[in-house]
């Protein structure tokens, strides 16, 4: 029920910065981004309780989960708003700002991937499906989804093309952790 809320609050405050915006009003929007800051926060961290409520799932009951899922939350809005202040010409500082933002968090993703992959699993499913994730059959959407979130460290010293990358990677991993979550046989 509290995600339900969660959702709601977030859903309302990004309405009235969208009508903000729209009417001009800038420091409405200013306003509106301190509670909508932390709600974003909690809509992407209440995805990681609605995967630990598949209890049939070990590799998704990981207690990195939730800033694992913080983490990767603040690399989709990085480099998104990396790719928009680009287009918008929103000049140096904050690209470079926005360049930090992607490097730092491809850095946490990639210690939180290794730390879910090295870590003792509790049960066998767990070390099962992270076996098909790493080794098995999606092997290849993980490796490839980590090379290309890694070059999103390179951010602040290449620049703002390695976005894309850092974005792809992401869902790549994504692909893998959820096919090798569910590959995993119930009984």
């Amino acid at each position: 029920m509290r995600g339900g809320f969660i959702i709601l609050g977030y859903g309302a405050v990004l309405s009235a910065h969208l009508l903000a915006t729209i009417a001009g009003v800038d420091d409405a929007r200013w306003w509106l981004a301190w509670p909508g800051a932390p709600l974003a926060l909690l809509a992407a961290v209440y995805t990681a309780f609605l995967f630990a409520g598949s209890k049939a799932r070990d590799l998704w009951q990981s207690p990195l989960l939730p800033p694992h899922i913080a983490v990767q939350a603040g690399l989709v809005g990085g480099a998104a708003m990396l790719l928009i202040a680009v287009v918008a010409d929103q000049g140096a500082d904050a690209v470079g700002a926005l360049e930090w933002l992607v490097a730092i968090a491809a850095g946490l993703h990639l210690l939180l991937v290794a730390g879910e992959v090295t870590l003792a699993h509790p049960t066998a499913h767990a070390h099962l499906a992270t076996w098909e994730m790493t080794t098995g059959r999606y092997a290849t959407f993980f490796r490839a989804g980590a090379a290309l979130v890694a070059a999103g460290l390179l951010a602040p010293v290449v620049g703002w093309w390695v976005a894309p990358l850092a974005l792809a990677g992401l869902l790549a991993h994504e692909h893998a952790y959820v096919q090798a979550g569910q590959s995993v046989p119930l009984a």
